[in-house]
Parts: C-alpha cells; sequence; structure tokens
C-alpha cells in the first residue's frame, strides 16, 4: 500500500472540510455545478467516477469471466443479502431510531418523510463505487463486475415493488431515465472505454506501464467527488447538524450490519476473501445517485425524504474506508476461517 493509500482516511476528511467550506462560502457555483445533470444524473460527478473505475476496469481480461461461475456461493450471497435482507432491516432501523427513540428530537412533521428516505437508501445497493472497494481491498476484478452487473439487472425490476411495499404504497413512480442512464454510464461506457484502452496497449506492449501510471488517478477521482457532494450539501449541513446527525445512526448501524452479514457469510461459506470482501460490500454500501432521485420525484427536493438520501452519501465514504480496514486487517482471521469450513 503506498503512503498515499495509507493515509487515505486524512484525506478523505480534508476533502470533506474542504467541500463543506467551499458549499458554504461559494454556494452560487457548485449550484450551477449541481444543475449540469441529465435525468437526475450530475455529469461532473459521472465523469469523476469514470476516472475512479476505469483505470480498475483497465486490468480486467473479459475472457476470463468464465472463471466466475465457481464462485456461485459468493453471487447467491451478494443477491440475498441485497435484496432480502436489507431493504427491511433498513426500514426496521427507520422506525426504530426515526420514528421512535429521536422522535421527540425530530420536526414532527417530516418523521415519515425521513423514514421514507431511508427505506429509498436501503433499497438501492451499490454499483459503481463498488470497484473502489473492491479494489481497495484486492478483490477479485471478473467477480466484482460480475456481482455489480448482475445486481443492476435485479435493480431494475426489484427496486419498485420492494420500496412500494415498505413504504405501504399501491403504486411508485420509479424515476427510470435514472436508472437506465445511471447504468449505461456508470458501467456500459466505463467497461467500453476500458476495454478499448486494455486491447491497445495489450497490442503495444504497453499495459503495465500504463497501469503503473494512471493507479493514483482513481485515488485523485474519488477525492474530488468527494469534495463536489459535500460542497453541493453545505448549506444543509451547516443549518441542520443535529437531524443529519440523528440520520446517520440508523444508516452507518445499518451499514457495518449489513456488511457484516456477508462478510461473515462468505467466511462460512468457504469463499476466498478476494470474493467475500465485494460481496459483503457490495451490500453495505448505496447507489445513491438512484436513491436521491426518487426521493425527490416522490416527495420534492426540499423533503425530509431527499434529505435523508443526501445523509447517506455524506457518511458513505468515511463508514465505507473504515469498513476497507476491517477487511484488509480481518485477512488472516478470515482465511483460517474459511480453511476450517472448507
Amino acid at each position: 500500500m503506498s503512503t498515499f493509500e495509507r493515509y487515505l482516511t486524512l484525506w478523505v476528511f480534508l476533502c470533506i472540510l474542504a467541500g463543506i467550506a467551499l458549499g458554504h462560502f461559494l454556494p452560487g457555483l457548485f449550484s450551477a455545478i449541481s444543475a449540469m445533470e441529465v435525468s437526475r444524473v450530475n455529469l461532473p460527478v459521472a465523469v469523476l467516477i469514470w476516472l475512479m473505475i476505469i483505470p480498475m476496469l483497465v486490468k480486467i481480461d473479459f475472457g476470463a469471466l468464465r472463471q466466475v461461475a465457481k464462485h456461485w456461493r459468493g453471487i447467491g450471497i451478494t443477491l440475498a443479502v441485497n435484496w432480502a435482507i436489507k431493504p427491511f432491516t433498513m426500514a426496521l432501523l427507520g422506525w426504530f431510531f426515526i420514528g421512535w427513540l429521536f422522535r421527540p428530537l425530530l420536526p414532527e412533521a417530516e418523521i415519515e418523510s425521513y423514514i421514507a428516505g431511508l427505506i429509498l437508501l436501503g433499497a438501492a445497493p451499490c454499483t459503481a463505487m463498488v470497484f473502489v472497494w473492491s479494489n481497495l481491498t484486492r478483490g477479485e476484478p471478473h467477480f466484482t463486475l460480475s456481482q455489480v452487473a448482475l445486481n443492476d439487472a435485479v435493480m431494475v425490476v426489484a427496486f419498485a415493488p420492494i420500496v412500494a411495499l415498505l413504504l405501504g404504497l399501491s403504486a411508485i413512480v420509479v424515476p427510470w431515465e435514472t436508472l437506465l442512464l445511471s447504468v449505461v454510464l456508470y458501467i456500459v461506457v466505463p467497461v467500453v472505454i476500458s476495454q478499448v484502452i486494455r486491447r491497445t496497449l495489450v497490442a503495444s506492449g504497453r499495459l503495465d506501464e500504463f497501469l503503473k501510471g494512471i493507479a493514483p488517478i482513481s485515488l485523485a477521482a474519488l477525492l474530488a467527488t468527494l469534495i463536489l457532494l459535500f460542497a453541493f450539501q453545505g448549506e444543509q449541513i451547516m443549518e441542520q447538524p443535529l437531524v443529519i446527525g440523528l440520520l446517520a445512526v440508523p444508516i452507518a448501524i445499518q451499514t457495518y450490519g449489513i456488511f457484516g452479514i456477508g462478510y461473515v457469510w462468505n467466511r462460512f461459506a468457504g469463499e476466498a476473501h478476494c470474493i467475500g470482501a465485494p460481496s459483503a460490500l457490495i451490500g453495505a454500501s448505496n447507489f445513491f445517485e438512484l436513491a436521491v432521485a426518487a426521493a425527490i420525484s416522490l416527495f420534492g427536493l426540499n423533503s425530509g425524504a431527499a434529505l435523508a438520501t443526501v445523509v447517506g452519501v455524506l457518511i458513505e465514504v468515511p463508514v465505507m474506508l473504515s469498513l476497507v480496514r476491517i477487511v484488509n486487517g480481518s485477512k488472516e482471521w478470515y482465511e483460517r476461517g474459511q480453511k476450517s469450513h472448507a
């Protein structure tokens, strides 16, 4: 691990502070940047996500994808955690913390809206950012790509019914343009670009040289994305720190809990650490673009639901980086258990 990666938590913390400060003192600039979107997908953020994941995808030889079938247990655990467990535990945590425990501390009119936002967040498992977390934990890249692609396919058909069930609605308007455009922007386009680059480099014999030179770009793009996201919400953070702190509690508990379920389950199932890590991390992380867009379309831009999904964005990277540390620090423990259950 490089010196830069070793102190990544520090850089993240500094970027969070920088983003909040910039959003507070330059609201006009970041309002203009946040308005640069198509179907509620922010284009500058999309470009930064490309810069995060394309260098990782360049490493992948798609001819080796057929090997992923032997990791069917990891894929099965990913799907079970993401769709049979995660949305329901998020709803339960929302009802317990926001609907009961913290209720006296929150504006009564927004309670149900906050819970709805948490439900939307829990029903939208991560896509693009999983490539970052998998890379930081030395996850198997072909498995990571396959589980993300499969998760996206399930999301198209499962997101609306699960959210409708948990919100108690007979119908829900899913922002399909946002969902499909996000899949194209964050999966299809980066895969195509990365494979064109890979074939060109392999043909010229410069692949290894290119990978060494481009490696820092992914982390730099991650930090730039953080600055943007926190700058977009700088005013909200300054105006409602207590509400944001209270909303962060069930989200953080959910993230650590879902990760623990997936990680331990993979260990007992006998999956390799490089499979168990990305399998657990995809459930712990969230597809915040879809959650935010759905909250805005259902409840409005200034609703409690929209704010709750934004809080998910705010704590996403710091919490996921702590999970990356747990994964890397527990590899020996994981592999001992894997051998004993093999």
